[in-house]
């Protein structure tokens, strides 16, 4: 069979006949439908390429002195990272043990060796940003198993924030009809929900008050808190397993995760069973976005941070009656995860203003499904700091995108830390260092086995 060739192309070479009109004009037309499909699809692609790190290779990051790196013992899969301000104290919640979570782990999809006894659990830890030391807390009242992911920690009584704190915290448990009979696949593995804990501000315990489920917690992720009954928290998938979970990573389309706000009364019945509490009230505050993700307080009172994990963008969000409103979105090279504000206080002059967003993320996303039940592989980490273009020094390291300078803060090939999912940034005085600004980054990994402390340059 002879292939057809378009009207206007010369039968033999395939190219426009010379002086021929309707070759030319349909040239024309081609080459400017050929220029909007590259217009409307290549941007979205190579932005996504990019986000997952498809043609980026990891390198470690130099450090001047070994006093600048600090692996912070018994900090073993740390999810999620918070300062609390009032105190200076870092808290964060810990698997404990790095092989449980390629067993089990319902947000990567590992579902094969679920817990199944109250000693397979995570703990939660307060770190010193001064001293780098882990305190673990003991629990009372409260004996897992704990799997944990995000957190939040809110004051208990807003008169008097330096007196103790409500931690919420993600625990990721099996859904008990499915460790009954697991050839069901009908029936949801797993059945997550969140945990409250009360804890006194320089103790070494941390009181379980209750848990919280609702038929909207579905695969939660990371945790906003307004207030002891009020929080937000995020679903980064609709689906918890299956095909249609493997569409959400993979499709940017697939925009069916969503934020949930929650609102308790505080310290009443716990769950008990898989029916909803009567005092807990749940509603969808944010929908439409990619593998909504990760979730942290901003430069305001209210402004609520959300991340589109692979999609690389970072939300800036207002919550208002249990509803998150987007002001702006601002667009990252990798996949990223959950955000903290950095407010500088050694503010010299108004060119001199290292605030912004601190925004953790994966050198190469594309890695983490062959990965994610390798305990030997390494996944490179990376942290972003964004901080508004207004007012500040150029910086050839920076890349600026509308009204944001947006600078890598850190990065590394897995040998240091494995995933970066938690960043927090604490200031140093400058007097302690010759007068140059620098901060200690502490980072955290869902799949590292501690968590680190490294100084960086502002």
């Amino acid at each position: 069979m002879t292939a057809s060739v378009p009207l206007g192309f010369d039968r033999k070479t395939t190219r426009p006949i010379p002086g021929n009109k309707t070759g030319m004009a349909f040239n024309t037309v081609l080459f400017a439908l050929l220029a909007i499909l590259v217009a409307v699809t290549y941007g979205p692609v190579s932005h996504y390429l990019t986000v997952i790190g498809a043609w980026r290779h990891p390198s470690r990051m130099v450090f001047a002195t070994d006093s600048d790196l600090v692996k912070i013992k018994d900090t073993i899969v740390c999810e999620d990272l918070h300062l609390y301000n009032p105190t200076n104290t870092l808290f964060t919640a810990c698997e404990d043990d790095i092989h449980r979570r390629f067993g089990w782990f319902p947000p990567l999809g590992n579902f094969e060796t679920p817990p199944q006894t109250t000693q397979e659990g995570g703990s939660i830890h307060v770190i010193d940003p001064e001293t780098k030391i882990s305190t673990r807390l003991e629990f009372e009242n409260f004996s897992g198993p704990f799997v944990t992911h995000g957190i939040d920690v809110v004051a208990a009584d807003e008169s008097r924030p330096g007196h103790s704190v409500y931690i919420f915290a993600v625990n990721h448990l099996p859904n008990p009809d499915f460790l009954q009979n697991r050839q069901n696949t009908a029936i949801p593995k797993a059945r997550s929900q969140i945990e409250l804990f009360y804890h006194v501000l320089g103790s070494n315990s941390v009181r379980h008050v209750r848990s919280i489920w609702h038929p909207l917690i579905k695969t939660p992720n990371d945790i906003y808190a307004e207030s002891p009954t009020s929080f937000y928290v995020t679903n980064d998938h609709f689906y918890r397993d299956g095909l249609f979970r493997e569409v959400e990573d993979l499709l940017p389309l697939a925009k069916w995760s969503t934020t949930i706000h929650v609102q308790i009364t505080h310290e009443t019945a716990r769950a008990q069973s898989n029916d909803p509490i009567p005092d807990v009230k749940a509603e969808v505050a944010l929908r439409g976005i990619f593998n909504n993700n990760g979730l942290g307080h901003g430069q305001t009172h209210d402004e609520c941070l959300v991340t589109s994990a692979a999609g690389g963008l970072l939300y800036l969000g207002q919550t208002s009656n249990g509803q998150i409103s987007v002001r702006e979105v601002i667009t990252l090279d990798s996949a990223v995860d959950n955000p903290s504000y950095f407010s500088d206080p050694f503010v010299s002059d108004g060119n001199n203003n290292a605030s912004g967003y601190i925004i953790p993320g994966l050198a190469r996303g594309i890695d983490l499904p062959f990965h994610k039940k390798d305990p030997s592989a390494r996944d490179g980490a990376l942290v972003w700091h964004v901080k508004s273009s207004s007012g500040t020094t150029s910086n050839s390291s920076m890349s600026s995108g509308t009204g944001w300078e947006k600078r890598l803060l850190f990065e590394d090939d897995g040998t240091i830390i494995r995933t970066a999912s938690g960043a927090v940034l604490v200031p140093i005085d400058p007097e302690r260092e010759g007068g140059r600004k620098k901060g200690w980054l502490f980072v955290t990994g869902f799949l590292s086995e501690n968590a680190i402390a490294v100084k960086v340059d502002l």
